[in-house]
């Protein structure tokens, strides 16, 4: 097995990692102060190509796969969560759901804009009634001639307040319920019935903007539907396989940030005569924050790789999201015992750093749900 990245990969990473350097981290506190995606830095990321990092190249993305996402993810994340969720969602669950199941058509005529960051991309599945129970959803889809008619009310929905492009799962047919009854749509802001409602007020990832939509008869051309009708449960339980594994790498490079950003005060903070970073207790919390973020790392790429590689990886992807969210809050957490009352300051970034990481157990599958999805696989095969 080959542990290395290539030589390309390593490239994006440096590029990531002076874009974060230079636009997002010294952005990242007023960011969180204005609650508003800084647009300024999604143009510059556009102008990177950044915004087709996981988009294939016939598109006008970058085609660096699910390994070389992780990693545009994990160094993202380090700069400012909100921002990387933004620009994240985009491509993972927001353009990948019609390079997943889109037509030839489709591809040609949404992806290259997605790439380009000309059109932003959302997904929205998650309703007031239907969160976890994602097979409750209640917004539906009648058929009237040449077009679809969409009634109802999403939640939640990241870059809702300004995404171009939205996939949208609707209930066709109520009798078949999740598996055969729901089909998802591409649907365009610019659609009549499409409002956009209530913008949310979080507690972290504030530079990630999210609402709700409204769809009021909501007219959608026929040839929007993606992937196979009545298929729609399979279409977003396929694009959140990724999704989940890119958060987790989001997780890590949280979790990386605080580990940096601990040694730093350790080494420099002297408590009883020394530094912090040469009593015991501290160097255990060290080296146990150091050993989480190794097996976050290991899981995380080896499943990027099963991914790249064409394996099944959806109980991989779920293991990922659930170690590594509840991981890295443990870490975090940490990160925040060891500044002191420094770490409770809103003008430190672990205070934002800690806010911004709580989400992760909740958005795209509770840790409760991955639990369900792990443990179904694991009965079905009799083990791992």
């Amino acid at each position: 097995m080959d542990f290395k990245f290539t030589e390309e990969q390593e490239a994006i990473r440096e590029m990531v990692r002076d874009f974060v350097d230079q636009e997002m981290r010294p952005r990242a506190q007023a960011i969180d102060e204005e609650e508003k995606t800084d647009f300024n830095i999604i143009n510059k990321a556009a102008e990177l190509g950044l915004m087709g990092v996981s988009l294939p190249e016939e598109y006008g993305g970058i085609g660096q796969g699910k390994v070389g996402f992780c990693i545009f993810v994990e160094e993202m994340s380090k700069g400012c969560a909100g921002t990387a969720t933004a620009i994240g969602c985009h491509q993972s669950i927001g353009a990948m759901t019609i390079v997943v199941d889109g037509t030839p058509e489709q591809k040609q005529k949404y992806l290259p804009d997605m790439a380009a960051g000309k059109k932003i991309g959302a997904f929205a599945l998650t309703e007031p009634n239907a969160g976890s129970d994602a097979a409750a959803i209640q917004t539906t889809a009648t058929k009237d001639g040449d077009y679809w008619i969409l009634n109802g009310r999403k939640q939640w929905v990241t870059n809702g307040p300004f995404a171009n492009v939205v996939t949208v799962f609707a209930v066709t047919d109520k009798g078949l319920g999740a598996h055969g009854g729901v089909t998802a749509f591409i649907v365009e802001n610019t659609f009549p019935g499409y409002v956009v409602g209530t913008k949310d007020h979080k507690m972290g990832i504030r530079g990630s903007e999210s609402c709700e939509l409204i769809f009021d008869n909501c007219k959608v051309p026929k040839e929007n539907i993606l992937g196979q009708f009545g298929a729609g449960f399979l279409t977003a339980m396929r694009t959140l396989d990724m999704g989940r594994m890119t958060l987790a790498a989001g997780c890590l490079g949280g979790a990386k940030e605080a580990l940096k950003l601990s040694v730093k005060h350790c080494s420099e903070r002297f408590q009883f005569g020394k530094p912090l970073a040469e009593q015991p207790v501290v160097q255990q919390y060290l080296a146990q924050m150091a050993a989480d973020i190794y097996s976050m790392e290991s899981m995380i790429y080896r499943t990027a790789a099963m991914a790249d590689n064409g394996q099944k990886y959806s109980r991989e992807s779920a293991i990922c999201k659930l170690f590594c969210s509840e991981t890295s809050g443990r870490v975090i957490d940490t990160a925040v015992q060891l500044h002191g009352g420094l770490g409770y300051m809103r003008e430190h970034p672990i205070e934002r750093i800690y806010r911004d990481c709580r989400i992760n157990r909740i958005f795209e599958g509770t840790s409760e749900i991955q639990k369900l999805v792990i443990a179904r696989d694991v009965l079905k095969k009799g083990g791992y």
